[in-house]
This record gives structure tokens, sequence and C-alpha cells, in this order.
């Protein structure tokens, strides 16, 4: 399961494995309040976020543009698919939109791996 929070909402135990995914340092948070890991470089490139920011882009543009990134990084994300097979993941972000955020992009955009890749299977058997 994949899910997506503000870094600075509480601590629960059915978050799973946590990870920041904001390319810079939330303000006022302390590096020892994360209690998870910082994956820096699978966020949006400074200039996309810096477009959407601004008012450049709309959400829709930001999202069709982060998923262009992502697309062009798979080794940025790989591991946060093994990360969600294996229980849940917590992708956190510091922005104040709650529903127009990088991590929720993300967090389809790995839904959608995830749902590509389908369970494990055994290989075909040709015995008889």
């Amino acid at each position: 399961m994949i899910q997506y929070k503000r870094v600075y909402d509480a601590i629960e135990d059915t978050d799973g494995h946590r990870v920041l995914v904001d390319r810079i340092w939330p303000r006022n948070l302390r590096k020892e309040a994360l209690d998870g890991q910082w994956l820096r470089e699978v966020a949006p490139t400074t200039e996309l976020r810096r477009a959407y920011h601004r008012g450049e882009i709309n959400y829709a543009q930001f999202s069709n543009c982060y998923q262009r990134e992502l697309a062009a990084r798979p080794a940025c994300w790989w591991p946060l698919l093994d990360l969600a097979a294996a229980g849940t993941l917590t992708l956190l972000y510091a922005a104040k939109d709650v529903e127009r955020n990088n991590a929720r992009v993300l967090a389809e955009w790995l839904e959608d791996e995830l749902e590509r890749r389908g369970p494990a299977s055994s290989p075909v058997c040709y015995a008889q």
C-alpha cells in the first residue's frame, strides 16, 4: 500500500516505511524528527518545482512534466517499488496543499508501476 502525507503530521504505527520525497529539507523540521529516509533525487527538478509554485504551470501540467521526469530516471524510484511491495510505504512531503503535490503524483506513478509489475508467478512446467 502506498500513501502520502505531510511530513509535519504525527508519526503513526500505520505509516510503515517513511520516505521524504522533497528536493529541499522541510522548514522547521529537525533531522531526527523524520523517522525515515530522504530520497531527494526522486523529487521534481528545481526548475519544475519553481514553475509550479510561481503559477507558471497548473497542476495538470506539473503532473505531466513530473511523470516525464520519473520515466527518464527509473533508478530513482525503483527502490520505492520494493518497499511498497513489502508493506506500507508513506511518501512524505512538506507542501501545504494536501491534494496537489509531488508525493501524490509519485504515489500514483508507483501504484501504476506495481500494477504493471503484477504478482510473481512460477514458470510454466512442460513436463507432460
